[in-house]
Order: structure tokens, then C-alpha cells, then sequence
């Protein structure tokens, strides 16, 4: 399956509960925090509700 690598790029403060919880549950805890997965359908729909505070690159094998 094809790894992807979330970084997250912008702070959660002020932002809706709901997005606070899915960066968590991405495994994000700070700004220039990185993590990688699998590509997912769970972990693609939890990057789209949050698109707009993390940066997704892909990770070459």
C-alpha cells in the first residue's frame, strides 16, 4: 500500500473541536511534526476535513 507523509503546517489553536481531535488522531502534537501511513481511505478522509493545517507528500520506496 502507499505510504504518505503528514506534516502538520499550521497551529490547531482557536481551530473547532472536531479538527483538534482529528489532527490528534493523525498523530500530530506540534507544528513541523511529520508522521507517516498508509494510504487509507480512513486516513485520506481524516487528511481532507483538515487539508487546510497539514501538508501531504508522498514517500518514495
Amino acid at each position: 500500500m502507499e505510504k504518505i507523509k503528514v506534516t502538520l503546517v499550521r497551529s490547531i489553536i482557536d481551530k473547532p473541536k472536531k479538527q483538534k481531535l482529528t489532527v490528534k488522531a493523525l498523530g500530530l502534537k506540534r507544528i513541523n511534526h511529520t508522521v507517516v501511513h498508509s494510504a487509507t481511505p480512513q486516513i485520506l478522509g481524516m487528511i481532507r476535513k483538515v487539508k487546510h493545517l497539514v501538508k501531504v507528500e508522498k514517500v518514495e520506496n
